[in-house]
């Protein structure tokens, strides 16, 4: 196998591993689902692009380093494989590599967000957030009668 096949293989397999994690996960599968299929793999790839997942998943963090490089060398030495069986040509990896960027480069972009605040005066702060995680509100400083 040529260095720029190897190359787009391991750019496609990094972009579907940082894909793992986000919200797009769902069309990123489809994706692969259908490519596979093309390519003639048999279900158990399918199968392990759900273990991949779920092993990235456990690691705790998104950021675990050494999990996501290792699911993506994987995922890199199956289309490398697929290629040199014939079953893959090189603008079908390009196509593919594409669609995942596209994939990506949309995860990456803020989601609209559209708030509407009704029913009267609001008697404290009102926050516009598209996603909003690991919330800690602080206790109340003001002592309480009773």
């Amino acid at each position: 196998m040529d260095a720029e096949l190897a190359a787009m293989a391991a750019s496609g397999a990094t972009t579907l591993v940082s894909l793992m994690v986000t919200d797009s996960w769902t069309h990123a599968r489809a994706l692969m689902g259908r490519f596979l299929a093309r390519a003639g793999a048999d279900t158990a790839a399918i199968t392990g692009l759900d273990d991949a997942r779920a092993r990235l998943l456990l690691t705790g963090t998104a950021a675990d380093g050494r999990a996501a490089t290792g699911i993506a060398a994987e995922w890199q030495t199956r289309l490398c494989e697929l290629v040199e069986a014939g079953a893959l040509t090189g603008e079908e990896l390009s196509a593919l590599r594409a669609s995942l960027g596209r994939l990506a480069a949309a995860a990456d972009r803020p989601a609209t967000v559209h708030n509407t605040v009704s029913g009267g005066t609001q008697h404290g702060p009102i926050v516009q957030a598209g996603n909003v995680t690991g919330l800690a509100f602080p206790p109340d400083p003001s002592p309480r009668r009773e």
